[in-house]
């Protein structure tokens, strides 16, 4: 595959396809304990969800094609940090995904590139995302984008309370 990969911004009638995308990321964890835990009627809220996300103003979601075919998916939120810390804004990254056959293709550099090019637009200086643990690939993929791990989030489950 040597096909040059664009990347433009998706649209309301893009909806299909970004549900489509962003359930194959969703499927891919599976086995994650947050993702197992997924609602019987998922799909559903998923297309109301990501429909609402398409049309927010403080964020977008970047499609990339090759050949003619949508390859992945990659959103950016314009997110409010800590009134303490600098910067008082920045970029999370979100629903990062590339379909398997496209993947080592450039597909994510090129999200990236139109992502990077978003935050200049909007003024933001910082990028963050969360990673799945045990996700080595995408670890790796991540720190060679010159992502730095700076975070761990854990998770404690209650047990639910006795009605």
């Amino acid at each position: 595959m040597t096909s040059a990969v664009t990347v433009r911004r998706a649209a309301a009638d893009d909806l299909a396809s970004v549900v489509t995308l962003r359930l194959a990321l969703i499927a891919e964890y599976r086995e994650h304990p947050l993702f197992r835990r997924l609602r019987p009627d998922f799909e559903a809220r998923a297309r109301a969800f990501f429909g609402e996300q398409l049309g927010s103003a403080h964020e977008v979601m970047f499609l990339a094609e090759s050949d003619g075919e949508i390859a992945g998916i990659l959103r950016c939120v314009d997110t409010a940090a800590s009134p303490l810390l600098v910067p008082a804004r920045y970029c999370y990254v979100s629903s990062a995904y590339v379909k398997p056959e496209h993947r080592r293709h450039g597909v994510l550099r090129a999200l990236m590139r139109s992502a990077r090019d978003w935050c200049a637009e909007r003024g933001l200086t910082e990028m963050r995302l969360h990673t799945a643990s045990g996700a080595s690939d995408a670890a790796a993929t991540w720190s060679a984008l010159g992502f730095d791990v700076v975070e761990e989030v854990r998770r404690l489950e209650l047990s639910p309370a006795p009605v």
